[in-house]
């Protein structure tokens, strides 16, 4: 079945007069607004990229839930409705044909694929950009995706990369060199201060109070914080965990905590709009992943200046983290490990005390999309560096 939005009388009289203008226009294509990183990213993407330069149009292949996100009205969306990734095939060939984009940007790994597989079919002359967001092999990804990585990615005009060391990974697996280019995520820095500062403290008891957010998967390891949390309770017994998000772990985790004797201890707030509206009154933010590339939610944390103690899940952390103050990697990805470093932490950290990580600077949404629209302008010139 077709999108509805592309047969809307008043949307193909727009779709027409952009076509006539000299704007490029980017298509940004993501599965659907759901709250994870990639998708912020996007976003943030739509919303900031300039639209004196650019037509924006923001796809979402298989929107989940109603659209919470407001976006200038120079942003044209399109709820493609498929219901899975593999199913919207169709829709997104049928809207790069009537929409003729100069550029597509597509995020996260399996619709990359499907991006890339449909690429000989797009008009031709349609740049197209990758977003890698996660590490390409372990816990949660299948096997096959290896296979899909190195005969698909070699095909994207540019395959941006969060850190160097994901970078040198993707390089190293698709036996490419060229073609990859380092990016830093746009993060909202004021916006996420200002949230944690004006937003009142949601947290009970005498803490102390530990923050997780993400994806309810075993490659976000919540159930080794959830035992390292049992372990550190010997030291700290007042101690309680928050976590954000939802996903298929779900009931597992919560039979986990019950187990562990941990029910009054944790608990688990579901998907939220905005995360920096528990910020205030955290103790510490936690990112106990066994892998990563470079969450959102930790960049998020660390622009409220929340202590962090996180697992060396991506060559990326290691490398924004290591000897950093106010953060603690830990030796290894284990439940005593998370425990050591989470008791090094409190056993040191004065109450509400906050960092101004300054690296994060890096991230701010002025210098992401000035990147950002670098990258574009080079690669429609054909100039990519």
């Amino acid at each position: 079945m077709c999108p509805r939005s592309l047969f809307d009388k008043n949307q193909i009289f727009k779709l027409l007069a952009l076509t006539m203008s000299q704007k490029p226009t980017v298509l940004l294509l993501i599965p659907h607004l759901g709250g994870g990183g990639a998708e912020r990213v996007a976003a943030h993407l739509a919303r900031g990229l300039d639209s004196s330069k650019y037509h924006v149009h923001l796809a979402l292949a298989a929107q989940r839930t109603s659209i919470a996100e407001t976006f200038p009205d120079s942003v044209q969306i399109h709820d493609l409705g498929a219901r899975h990734i593999r199913s919207a095939a169709g829709r997104i060939l049928r809207l790069v044909r009537q929409l003729r984009p100069n550029l597509v940007l597509s995020s996260m790994a399996h619709l990359n694929f499907l991006v890339l597989s449909l690429r000989p079919f797009f008009p031709r002359g349609t740049r197209v950009l990758v977003r890698q967001n996660g590490s390409l092999l372990g816990t949660g990804i299948p096997r096959f995706y290896g296979t899909l990585y190195r005969l698909l990615y070699p095909y994207a005009d540019l395959v941006l990369c969060q850190t160097s060391a994901m970078a040198a990974q993707v390089a190293s697996h698709i036996r490419r060199a060229d073609g990859l280019h380092v990016v830093p995520n746009p993060v909202r820095i004021e916006f996420i201060r200002n949230t944690a500062a004006t937003t009142s403290s949601r947290w009970t008891g005498p803490g102390p109070h530990l923050l997780a957010i993400g994806r309810l998967a075993p490659e976000k390891g919540f159930d080794l914080l959830l035992h390292a949390l049992a372990m550190l309770q010997n030291q700290f017994p007042t101690a309680g965990l928050t976590i954000l998000g939802d996903g298929p772990d779900q009931s597992a985790l919560r039979a986990l905590s019950t187990g562990l004797g941990l029910s009054q201890a944790v608990h688990f707030a579901g998907s939220v709009p905005q995360p920096a509206s528990w910020f205030s009154g955290a103790t510490l933010f936690v990112l106990p992943s066994r892998h990563e590339g470079l969450p959102n939610a930790l960049l998020e944390a660390a622009a409220a200046g929340l202590p962090i103690v996180s697992t060396p899940a991506s060559g990326g952390i290691v490398d924004l983290l290591r000897n950093q103050p106010g953060a603690w990697l830990t030796e290894s990805i284990s439940a005593q490990s998370i425990s050591a470093a989470l008791q090094a932490a409190l056993s040191t950290l004065a109450p509400n005390q906050r960092f101004p990580h300054s690296w994060i600077d890096t991230f701010s949404m002025d210098r992401s999309l000035a990147a950002y629209e670098r990258i574009i302008d080079q690669t429609l010139a054909g100039t990519q560096q």
